[in-house]
């Protein structure tokens, strides 16, 4: 009997090692790593490992059908989260928008972002930088220069100091180079868009407190003291512009995550 036994046990070992853990054994295994993570607050580390079950053990019927309830409970979850930070982020941007006015010309595609201390009755006849945003959050500077001699500047260097951040160059003839004149007077606009502003923005942002100078580069230099309205109106539109395109990530997380979820 006992012999009988001690083979039963022998045959059960060896198939037991020859054969090793079953698809749904396999997938069980991660799906309580997959628990595990969750319970951690890893959770694109537990859904890597929930999207893999039905992938790598299509036949483990039970973990496969546990793993997918699962996700959906996290997404479920996720949405909720989402939510909740879009309303949080929205009362944000409310107060973040006091300092501007919205506008939308026939030559606008999007609705545009101007300071109150940056409109055109404010600065058509001074020389200073002006940030120009858009409902998208994209943010951009443009040096404005008015005088009574062209400047040709391509440039702008902000400093106090020793310490400075300079534009990349915009060359005459480019589209963001732009002049005009009408009579003695001569504009000058030239805009860093798409980055080439080159950290400008920020410089002035983070040193709002400082007696911040600029000089425009070109075939003659000109000096100006940053007005505080102009600094700040760079601080507040660089704040806007991130709220507003943490909206935007915020609202195609939660389109994608609907979609998933199937919800209209």
């Amino acid at each position: 009997m006992k012999f009988t036994i001690y083979i039963t046990v022998l045959v059960a070992g060896m198939l037991f090692f020859a054969c090793g853990p079953s698809d749904e054994e396999k997938a069980s295994a991660k799906l309580n790593l997959a628990q595990s993570l969750l319970e951690k607050n890893d959770t694109a580390s537990a859904l890597r490992q929930l999207d893999s079950i039905p992938r790598l053990y299509p036949k483990a019927v039970y973990a496969v059908n546990a793993a997918k309830n699962l996700v959906s409970e996290v997404q479920f979850d996720l949405l909720h989260r989402k939510e909740a930070q879009l309303d949080s982020l929205k009362v944000k941007i409310e107060a973040l928008e006091k300092p501007f006015r919205k506008e939308k010309t026939e030559f606008d595609r999007y609705t545009q972002y101007i300071h109150n201390r940056q409109t055109f009755q404010r600065a058509w006849d001074r020389s200073y930088i002006q940030v120009h945003l858009d409902e998208r959050g994209e943010i951009f500077l443009s040096s404005n220069y008015h005088g009574e001699k062209w400047l040709d500047h391509t440039a702008l260097r902000v400093y106090d100091q020793g310490d400075d951040a300079k534009t990349e160059e915009i060359p005459i003839g480019d589209p963001n180079n732009h002049r005009s004149d009408f009579m003695e007077a001569k504009w000058e606009k030239v805009s860093y868009r798409n980055g080439k502003d080159n950290g400008v923005m920020e410089f002035i942002a983070n040193h709002v407190d400082r007696n911040l100078k600029a000089v425009f580069l070109g075939n003659e230099l000109y000096y100006i003291i940053l007005e505080s309205y102009d600094k700040q109106a760079v601080k507040d539109a660089l704040a806007l512009s991130k709220a507003l395109k943490q909206k935007s990530s915020l609202e195609a997380e939660i389109a994608a995550l609907q979609r998933q979820l199937n919800i209209n």
